[in-house]
């Protein structure tokens, strides 16, 4: 589990933005010029007054600290060997896996408490370490069947899993040696996509443990296509260079078809969604092939997006958070969609309060995915007019 964020480590700067990196804007820290890793990593760029990233490590006892930093040679070097080194070149290529297209919306359903029916959804996303017994490497469910029953779900629903969790889960799931034999058995159950898992790429920490973290990123994707998985890149980024990484490798490998970007947490923050839409664009105009892309939180960018992208899903966690905290979706006259607290009596089941929403994100979305594409060919265009409730109540039949 990364230390980074522990709050009693002293704080690097007062305001955490001035941490962003930003190449059009700020200058590359001197240390950066003489740096053996510059070509990699392109030097940081930011508001903060450091000679390099190597000012960055702030840990005072480093007998305890476990980010990949070169104050810990003998670790440094053992985490290198881990990963076989920093650049991407060296890990192996894989089969092309076709991926079936996706819906605007995938619901993310976390388990089945107080629910005593099934979904009634042709797709659902699950959280992939929710699947996964890790301690004993294999999985928590022997088929379809048994897993469907335990998260409440159609046992014919198409299965997309999300790799997207805290570092404590992610930093096992990595540890453990049994991730081939989790992967076979993941592939048994006929999954639609997986998402790898999104190892932390940090603003306050040393530039090594950032390259590290985006190698893992990329050795477990490609185990995942591997084992014969449809698989989603999760191109987790710092700076401008490592878009252009991400980038010059996918341009290089055609059975990368989809991407996953988590908005969720620090990328979805202000005016930092608009500099990561703005280099994943970037980087989608890079490549030859078309890509997908799934996308976790960030309900602003997927307008641009969809512009850039040849498809774009939300994996989308209100309909099942909202419904735990008895809320129901429902559409005003306008056509917004707004939240309104919806009780239920101690120990009633939550079953249709969670099909409702389901089913309302589901229309919201399509709706959204379809007014995204009006747009684009413009407001002038043959046909054009606004979704209206009409078309939200046609949606829903």
């Amino acid at each position: 589990m990364k230390n980074a964020n522990n709050h009693s480590l002293p704080r690097l700067v007062r305001n955490a933005q001035s941490l962003w990196d930003d190449a059009a804007t700020m200058p590359s820290s001197l240390g950066c010029v003489t740096c053996i890793d510059r070509p990699i990593c392109g030097g940081v760029h930011n508001g903060a007054s450091f000679f390099d990233c190597g000012d960055y490590c702030r840990c005072k006892d480093k007998a305890t600290c476990d980010l990949v930093c070169r104050g810990k040679p003998k670790q440094f070097v053992e985490r290198l060997r881990e990963v076989g080194g920093l650049e991407f070149a060296n890990v192996p290529r894989a089969q092309v896996v076709p991926i079936e297209a996706l819906p605007p919306m995938v619901p993310l359903i976390d388990h089945a408490t107080a629910r005593v029916g099934t979904l009634n959804s042709p797709i659902v996303a699950l959280p992939l370490y929710a699947l996964l017994n890790i301690d004993a490497g294999t999985l928590r469910y022997p088929d379809r069947a048994a897993l469907s029953q335990k998260f409440g779900i159609d046992p014919n629903a198409r299965l997309v899993v999300s790799g997207v969790a805290r570092d404590r889960k992610i930093e096992r799931y990595w540890a453990s040696n049994d991730r081939p034999v989790m992967l076979e058995q993941l592939a048994a159950l006929d999954i639609a996509l997986i998402t790898p898992p999104n190892f932390s790429v940090l603003t306050d920490v040393p530039r090594t443990d950032n390259l590290h973290a985006m190698k893992r990123i990329l050795m477990a994707t490609v185990e995942m296509m591997q084992a014969g998985l449809p698989t989603a890149l999760h191109p987790n980024a710092r700076t401008e260079r490592d878009y252009e990484r991400w980038g010059e490798l996918i341009a290089e490998r055609p059975e990368i078809q989809y991407l996953a970007f988590e908005f969720a947490t620090g990328a979805g923050r202000g005016e930092r969604l608009d500099w990561h839409v703005a280099q994943l664009t970037a980087l989608a105009a890079r490549v030859p092939q078309p890509l997908g892309l799934v996308v976790r939180g960030g309900m602003r960018a997927l307008e641009p997006l969809r512009a850039a992208f040849a498809a774009v899903t939300m994996i989308d966690s209100d309909a099942f958070t909202k419904t735990r905290c008895r809320q129901e979706a429902q559409f005003r006259h306008d056509g917004k969609l707004v939240w309104h607290k919806h009780p239920t009596p101690p120990g009633a089941p939550i079953d249709a309060l969670l099909q409702q929403n389901v089913a309302a994100l589901h229309s919201h979305h399509i709706i959204l995915a379809r007014t995204h594409a009006e747009k684009r060919r413009g407001p002038w265009s043959e046909g054009f007019r606004a979704p209206n409730r009409a078309d939200r109540q046609a949606l829903e039949c």
